[in-house]
């Protein structure tokens, strides 16, 4: 059975850091590449950045590049997505899914999503 468990988030101030990660379950990293995703109240959902074992490749939205940093670990099957300088537009429930396509910036690209987690960030 696949699954994406989402853990971290929490409330932060403008600056600060948080940490979210992805254990995936029912495949591996190397079949699969994961990608990060998050929607604010009354907004679609905005991709966020992605990882391919398989490629190589992190790609990041404009929006994030250069404050977070996605990363993998093979051996424990997760996904990590460490943010910082964090702001408060960044304010959003984050979600981690998979993909066997690469790395797209599609939410219909996805096959299995995790669930959400709520990130706040206040001013």
């Amino acid at each position: 059975e696949v699954q994406l468990v989402v853990s971290g988030g929490g409330s932060v101030q403008a600056g600060g850091s948080l940490r979210l990660s992805c254990a995936v379950s029912g495949f591996t990293l190397d079949d699969y590449a994961i990608g990060w995703f998050r929607q604010a109240p009354g907004k679609a959902y905005e991709w966020v950045g992605c990882t391919s074992s398989r490629r190589g490749s992190t790609d990041y939205a404009d929006s994030v590049k250069g404050r977070f940093i996605i990363s993998s670990d093979n051996a424990k099957n997760t996904v990590a997505l460490q943010m910082d300088s964090l702001k408060p537009e960044d304010t959003a429930v984050y979600r981690c899914a998979a993909t066997q396509i690469s790395c797209g910036s599609s939410f219909y690209e996805y096959d299995y999503w995790g669930q959400g987690t709520q990130v706040t960030v206040s001013s």
